[in-house]
């Protein structure tokens, strides 16, 4: 049940852009981008990147400041309090218990990625690797995940009390609530993160050819292959649905948690202009830094072709495999440092969008069912560590893969499609667009009415219905799926299913207590 105490708010203006910047700014702005770009036509996968930021990323990113001002207004911090005030619906509730599963799930395996990341922080600055080649990279990630054994790690348990230290990390600085703990962190991580990626990226810039003997090998080769547009590219529909995933996840959008920190704003509080910071804060953080780092020095030091399999390999490859042979390389002076700076700005790209994946469902608990925040994050922390066992002992079978998948690419489509018909529509376009510009330092540029009414949630739809045809149904058939994996793929999504039914319940509980009071 709602709560009659006064709600937390934050602190300063500065510190609720950085808070909801470092729940943009994850991984993906360092790993994934320049892996999607790389494969995606180079300088040409800008073109429908620059398209969805503008139709899909924008408008979201107001629509989601919008409803969780408006949901804040009636004191509800998470989707199904801030759903139900805008449709006076019995279904709408639940289907803001999507974003609680979605958020939740996301926050489970990415804990656990999050810690490698402080893992091989320490490795770097303790010169646990170098002269490394990529196979032997390749055989250290892998043993230090469990999947195989090496001499530097003979079991899991490296990985597993990193991911406990990690674990403790989040859940402490989500006990300590919305300014003293989220906006705190924000304040520290966010521009330290900047600091070693510009760094970094002055290193990277200044290398040239590390190899005198073959000088097509350079940083300049490599800013050419990520950025020359290979225009004949845009006629496949592949990169433009690439662009849009990316999208999704560059800025967080379509998960709950922009809505869950724009819940403790003021009712006069800007959104219109904090959203748009956020916004080109993050894109900053990609574009600039994220495009400057890996793939010039990947191209640098092995090669066009191999940096092309590389890109191929994914954004674990890229950063867990090829970054430390190349700081453990002779030819990249003090490159322990770098490699510490590189996984340390890594560490606090993910915990500043972890912490933001676990406050919903702390709002939730408190908003809703009236519990203290102690008692929340202690609810959540117990939810999260039991599930999170499984994605460690479990990784090497696809168990976090399929997580990922649902949770964290088609989940995210298909919430960020009922929020919009949700706000845009069932509340009122015109209401929306009073909202999301009231107390506003600027006004949204009315072209934008049109583009949230109708161009983003058909976008929306068609992104939707492609990926389930495309990707989802296959998955969901367990298509390419190795039979020794098929168990552990069931065992994931019932943990899955059990996590929604818990959600699906508690909300219909917080319902009943309060139809109870109201009677």
């Amino acid at each position: 049940m709602a709560q009659d105490t006064e709600r937390e708010q934050w602190g300063t203006k500065l510190g609720l852009i950085l808070a909801v910047a470092g729940n943009a700014v994850g991984l993906g702005n360092f790993l994934r981008f320049p892996v999607q770009a790389a494969q995606n036509g180079g300088g040409a996968f800008m073109i429908p990147y620059f398209t969805f930021f503008i139709l899909l990323g924008i408008p979201l990113m107001w629509i989601e400041w919008g409803i969780g001002r408006y949901g804040g207004s009636y004191k509800h911090g998470s989707a199904p309090g801030m759903f139900d005030v805008l449709w006076k619906n019995k279904l709408a509730k639940y289907f803001g218990a999507l974003g609680l599963f979605i958020s939740i799930t996301i926050l489970i395996y990415y804990t656990y990625i999050e810690s490698w990341t402080l893992g091989f922080s320490l490795f770097s600055i303790l010169g646990m690797y170098s002269n490394e080649t990529k196979e032997t990279m390749t055989g250290f990630l892998s043993s230090y995940q469990g999947i195989t054994t090496s001499e530097t790690f003979s079991s899991i348990w490296t990985a597993y009390l990193l991911m406990l230290l990690t674990f403790f990390i989040n859940f402490w600085v989500l006990y300590r609530g919305i300014s003293k703990g989220i906006e705190k962190l924000a304040k520290i991580a966010m521009p330290l993160l900047f600091i070693f990626a510009i760094i970094l990226a002055i290193r990277i810039i200044t290398l040239g050819a590390p190899d005198p003997a073959h000088p097509e090998n350079s940083v300049a080769n490599g800013f050419a292959f990520i950025w020359n547009p290979d225009f004949s590219a845009l006629g496949n529909p592949n990169i433009w649905l690439a662009a849009a995933g990316q999208i999704f996840f560059t800025l967080s959008v379509g998960m709950g948690t922009i809505q869950a920190y724009a819940s403790y704003l003021k009712k006069d509080d800007d959104i219109v202009l904090s959203g748009l910071t956020t916004s080109s804060t993050n894109e900053f953080a990609e574009v600039i830094l994220g495009g400057s780092i890996a793939i010039p020095v990947a191209v640098a030091f092995f090669g066009l072709e191999a940096t092309k399999e590389i890109a191929k390999g994914g954004a674990f490859n890229l950063g867990f495999v090829s970054m430390p042979t190349i700081f453990g390389s002779e030819a990249f002076p003090q490159g322990s440092i770098f490699g510490f700076m590189w996984f340390l700005l890594l560490f606090f790209a993910g915990i500043t969008s972890s912490v933001a994946m676990g406050q919903p469902v702390v709002a939730f608990l408190e908003d809703e069912l009236g519990m203290n925040r102690k008692k929340a994050v202690a609810f959540l922390a117990i939810g999260v560590l039991i599930a999170v066992q499984f994605v460690v002992f479990f990784l090497k079978f696809g168990f976090l893969d399929e997580m990922d998948y649902w949770a964290g690419t088609f989940g995210l489509v298909v919430f960020a499609l009922i929020e919009t018909i949700l706000f845009m529509w069932v509340f009122g376009a015109d209401k929306a667009w009073k909202e999301m510009n009231y107390g506003g330092d600027i006004k949204i540029p009315f072209f934008f009415y049109y583009i949230m009414k109708y161009i983003t949630p058909v976008i929306l739809m068609i992104l939707m219905i492609w990926w389930f045809i495309e990707s989802a149904l296959p998955t969901l058939l367990l298509k390419n799926v190795k039979p020794e994996n098929v168990p552990y793929i069931w065992g994931s999504r019932l943990l899955m299913v059990t996590i929604a039914l818990i959600f699906l319940w508690l909300v219909k509980k917080a319902w009943d207590n309060n139809h109870k009071e109201v009677k």
